[in-house]
């Protein structure tokens, strides 16, 4: 994820917390009136009328959460799930029922009191057989839910890369054969610093469980089976795959770039290259959780709302939100609507084009 600047005041004592979480479920617990949003689509490119309807609106569907929402996922429940990362929540809406509290604690589990901003857990994805995998964040592992309740059998997919912890695991995908790629920058460490006392790595990398779909419920992982798939980003943030899988794209909030690599038969990667520079772009936001429809073109957080970039690498336009953005993920049963995580509410808008679920 996109961090924001905090300090050790952030650390709110339980009597506001309480208060907060009260003001939550009075917003959000109840129905939620979808509100339209004045709309400002910034067109680039005029393929992008063939991606985004003239009457396209964005809609904030929820609001009111703590600082930063994050790993929205589309259950076959019919159901968004998404994380609520400083109160260290998954949370769910359900359509026409508003929001409420799915699971506390979703990431860091410890008896102390976490010394940092982002406690909770980050991006979510399911997998072919519907059950929700989450990037831990805090918690330091890849988890699996066996399946869609809080209270589910828990299966660790990753918590180690030679005998040594994750940083803070941030975003992941699956590809069709069963294997899964998380991205692992030092976010949801203290510090969110490379030299942060309980960072054990020295990269902040790309990884891919070979087996996760396969893995048994319960069963622990295969730590000696972790390859190391990236190696040289500073800080690998989004992840997914082109739909016919040739392609592997990272979103860097280091440099505020997004890359693009062909993956090998055997799920490693080569011939790494830059598919999109945003460092010239000063808009509050940068790239992020990113995810593509099914004809290739890629949709991402980025400066000044949620980038599509088309199959080639060329930025055809912006959806502006009024906040800042940090992931996407497609829902609905036709798979054409587009819910956007951001500061502190989730929005959604209706596309064109059906988008790649996993």
């Amino acid at each position: 994820m996109n961090t924001f600047s905090v300090s050790c005041a952030f650390r709110r004592t339980m009597t506001s917390i309480a208060i907060h979480r009260l003001f939550l479920l009075i917003l959000t617990g109840t129905a939620f009136t979808v509100a339209a949003l004045a709309q400002d689509i910034q067109k680039l490119d005029p393929t992008l009328d063939q991606l985004v309807g003239p009457d396209a609106k964005l809609e904030r569907i929820a609001t009111g959460f703590n600082k930063w929402t994050e790993g929205p996922v589309w259950t076959r429940a019919g159901t968004l799930l998404f994380a609520e990362i400083p109160a260290n929540n998954i949370d769910l809406w359900m359509p026409g029922k508003g929001t409420s509290v799915f699971m506390h604690s979703s990431g860091y589990t410890g008896a102390e009191p976490f010394k940092g901003p982002e406690p909770g857990s980050n991006g979510m994805i399911l997998d072919p057989d519907g059950r929700v995998s989450v990037a831990g964040h805090a918690r330091r592992n890849v988890w699996r839910m066996e399946s869609l309740d809080p209270k589910a059998q828990i299966t660790i997919l990753a918590d180690s890369y030679q005998g040594k912890k994750l940083n803070s695991p941030n975003d992941l995908v699956y590809k069709s054969d069963g294997s899964l790629y998380f991205t692992d920058p030092p976010y949801g460490l203290p510090t969110q610093e490379d030299n942060d006392p309980q960072k054990e790595l020295q990269v902040n990398g790309v990884y891919r469980v070979p087996r996760a779909r396969q893995q048994k419920p319960g069963k622990d992982p295969a730590r000696d089976q972790l390859p190391l798939v990236i190696k040289d980003l500073p800080r690998p943030n989004g992840i997914c795959f082109s739909p016919d899988e040739k392609y592997l794209y990272i979103a860097d909030s280091g440099k505020t770039i997004w890359m693009r690599y062909r993956v090998q038969p055997d799920g490693s990667v080569t011939d790494a290259a830059l598919f999109l520079d945003a460092s010239h772009d000063s808009a509050p936001g940068g790239p992020d959780g990113i995810r593509v429809d099914k004809k290739g073109n890629l949709y991402g957080a980025g400066p000044g709302g949620v980038w599509i970039i088309s199959p080639e690498g060329k930025h055809l336009g912006t959806i502006k939100v009024p906040e800042t953005v940090s992931n996407v993920a497609w829902g609905d049963k036709d798979g054409k609507t587009l819910y956007v995580t951001a500061s502190t509410s989730v929005y959604r808008i209706k596309l064109k084009v059906p988008g790649v679920k996993n």
